[in-house]
């Protein structure tokens, strides 16, 4: 079956120390020496590819036959496990030993991971070299590929090694949603759901409506998704580069979202996974708080739960609670919790105790084992 190729959405987010556009369309990676030379004005400098065994396989015809000449590849394990300081290290002697230099250009082809890795491996490189992300789930696509974050993880918590490191580009080919694992793409959607909680009632809508199009990976359907998704997040970096203050809401189901993660050994959910039981706390916090009546927490979880099913687990709730500590969320010893307010609203509390986190949590554990029943 030929791939689909679609005339692509362009989105601009800038920011103080960056400017690039986040382009959205089917058929992106067959052009990508073309669009490339358009980014760097010219002539290309040495490409280095760096991506998993997997999405290698998938996508390498595709990627290989844009250039006229072949670019390196390197090649990372998939797996939240393998985003750790060692594989930054393996990956930068890769670097020197094919005679990477400063204006060499890294291209992150993949999910979540690949990309943080690929932009901190550039954030540090001979002080920082610049690189392009070609997100391929819809994760990244929606969420982490977009606002410069780069980082690995830690025994002690989730991204706490890290810097601000913004592409030049972010190329989102929506051909490669269609080689998603359904729990890979579940598990990505969740993070437009939080998109559409936090800035988009029209989105969240939107999804609530045409959960069997998008669940079916209509292209049109996700396109929309994607598209308005990005819109949500360039527009909240673009005000806040830094996570100073707004860009926090970025994190709503992220703070006992990171905490499940950690206590499972980031081995038995999928990021995207976690998220959605956080953000079912984070929603019950909300509700215990009146920031959101009972029937828009219902709407909340029950479009969650719509695009699980989500694993089951087991955690004590006071120990999910212990995880958040570390969460690097915390400022001067005070946890930023952020609360829906409404749907498409939301705001951030630096008092929600951690009675009423356990508390939650709590009700979020009975949650998983009625629907484990």
């Amino acid at each position: 079956m030929p791939l689909e190729t679609t005339r692509p959405t362009s989105i601009s987010l800038t920011t103080p120390s960056a400017s690039y556009e986040i382009v959205i369309g089917a058929g992106l990676l067959g052009s990508l020496e073309k669009r490339l030379k358009r980014l760097v004005g010219g002539k290309l400098p040495r490409i280095f590819v760096v991506t998993s065994p997997e999405i290698w396989g998938l996508w390498s015809q595709q990627v290989l036959t844009s250039f006229r000449e072949a670019p390196t590849v390197l090649f990372l394990p998939s797996g939240e496990r393998h985003k750790r300081l060692a594989s930054v290290e393996a990956l930068a002697e890769q670097l020197a030993g094919a005679g990477a230099d400063r204006d060499s250009l890294l291209l992150a082809l993949g999910g979540g991971v690949i990309g943080d890795i690929t932009g901190f491996l550039a954030a540090i490189y001979m002080r920082g070299i610049r690189y392009v992300q070609l997100p391929t789930t819809m994760l990244a696509q929606v969420d982490s590929s977009v606002g410069g974050k780069t980082g690995v993880n830690l025994l002690a918590g989730k991204n706490l090694v890290g810097s601000f490191h913004h592409p030049l580009a972010v190329f989102a080919d929506t051909n490669t949603l269609a080689t998603l694992p359904s729990a890979e793409l579940r598990a990505g959607l969740q993070e437009a759901v939080k998109a559409g909680v936090i800035c988009d009632a029209r989105l969240f809508r939107y999804m609530e409506v045409n959960a069997d199009a998008i669940l079916a990976g209509e292209p049109a359907a996700l396109t929309k998704v994607v598209t308005a998704s990005v819109r949500v997040k360039a527009a909240v970096v673009s005000k806040d580069e830094r996570e100073s203050g707004l860009r926090m809401i970025l994190n709503f189901g992220h703070t006992l979202g990171h905490a499940i993660e950690a206590a499972t050994g980031y081995k038995k959910l999928l990021h995207g996974q976690a998220v959605g039981w956080g953000s079912i706390a984070a929603t019950y916090v909300s509700l215990h708080r009146g920031t959101i009546t009972q029937k828009e927490a219902h709407r909340i979880v029950a479009l969650i739960l719509l695009y699980g099913p989500l694993p089951s687990f087991n955690a004590k709730s006071d120990k999910l609670v212990a995880l958040t500590g570390s969460d690097k969320k915390t400022r001067s010893g005070r946890r930023a919790f952020v609360l829906a307010k409404g749907i498409g609203a939301t705001e951030i509390a630096y008092d929600v105790t951690d009675a009423e986190l356990v508390t939650a949590a709590e009700q979020m554990m009975a949650l998983t084992k009625s629907l484990r029943a």
